[in-house]
């Protein structure tokens, strides 16, 4: 009977061990545009996949699982982050979108709406929930951008979620960090956006 039951009390150890790692993990989903998405460069190379490398190198119980698409609009997103609420029960979600909607010139209060959703849908799954202050180009005129912008502030106030810094604001100035389009960070620029990130989300996730 002894036998038995250190046997038993052993393979509870060894089924708890990863159970609890599991369970204490942060799971950051990042739902974003072609700026989280790696546009322009090879799948190893974007900022997310460094990130991940760095924490696990650094033996951190962090996971980061990247939703985004190249091109997605606030719109596209709504249409699928249920089910990836769902399929990965994120413990944070970093929303990273607006810019495509913005450069299309899409309504101002139409991107609220859609950025508000997105995140009380993200927050109502029981995630920590943190807005990118995306910035664009001045294309569409001083009072757009402006609005644009300040967009994010009212919905990060509404809804109580942490407003990050945008990762392009340093990157964006320097040509030689950027593609030849002038709108895709590349690969040069993503150890930098990576280094960022890893600051941006550690006050986040103390704070949270």
């Amino acid at each position: 009977m002894i036998r038995i039951f250190l046997k038993l009390m052993l393979f509870l150890a060894c089924f708890n061990q990863p159970f609890s790692a599991i369970a204490n993990e942060t799971k950051i989903m990042i739902i974003g545009d072609s700026l989280s998405a790696g546009y322009g460069l090879k799948q190893d190379q974007d900022w997310v996949n460094l990130l991940q490398n760095k924490y696990v190198e650094k033996k951190k119980s962090i996971l980061l699982i990247n939703m985004s698409v190249s091109g997605q609009t606030t719109d596209n997103a709504l249409l699928n982050i249920d089910a990836q609420l769902k399929a990965h029960q994120p413990s944070h979600v970093l929303i990273e979108l607006g810019g495509n909607d913005g450069i299309r010139g899409f309504p101002i209060k139409l991107i609220r709406q859609h950025l508000t959703q997105l995140v009380t849908k993200s927050q109502n799954s029981g995630a920590k929930v943190a807005l990118m202050e995306i910035q664009i180009p001045p294309n569409l005129g001083p009072r757009y951008t402006k609005m644009f912008t300040g967009n994010y502030q009212k919905v990060a106030e509404e809804t109580g979620a942490y407003l990050m810094d945008y990762f392009m604001v340093p990157v964006a100035v320097d040509k030689t960090l950027m593609q030849n389009d002038n709108l895709h960070p590349n690969e040069k620029a993503q150890p930098l956006i990576r280094d960022f990130m890893e600051q941006q989300f550690e006050s986040w996730i103390k704070e949270s």
